[in-house]
């Protein structure tokens, strides 16, 4: 049997194959959720930089839903000020569920394209 901490490993490296895959030399939003808050970064894999970056610490709103809302319209802003309107969405290891779709319901709404 693996542990948990390899099986989550092996989902990320998983999905994170997809998307560079994918990506087509668009940076990607990759997001990181604890049990308390949410990050979101864009990342730009090709020079190995970080463009933009915003967590829910930055953005303190109601509950953890409405907070990753928050996260997704401002780090959506930020990358539109950095210049970048297409990205690829990394979801890590996690589902397309509750905080990460709602994240990713406001960037993109908030204008950015993937």
């Amino acid at each position: 049997m693996s542990s948990a901490n390899q099986t989550t490993t092996r989902r990320k490296l998983r999905n994170r194959g997809k998307v560079r895959v994918a990506a087509a030399g668009r940076p990607r939003l990759s997001i990181y959720r604890s049990s308390k808050h949410i990050y979101a970064q864009i990342i730009d894999d090709a020079a190995g930089t970080t463009l933009a970056q915003i967590g829910s610490k930055a953005v303190k709103v109601g509950t953890k839903t409405e907070s990753a809302a928050a996260v997704g319209k401002a780090v959506a802003e930020a990358a539109i000020a950095a210049g970048v309107k297409q990205v690829v969405f990394d979801r890590g290891q996690y589902r397309y569920h509750g905080r990460v779709k709602a994240l990713a319901d406001a960037a993109r709404e908030a204008g950015l394209d993937f």
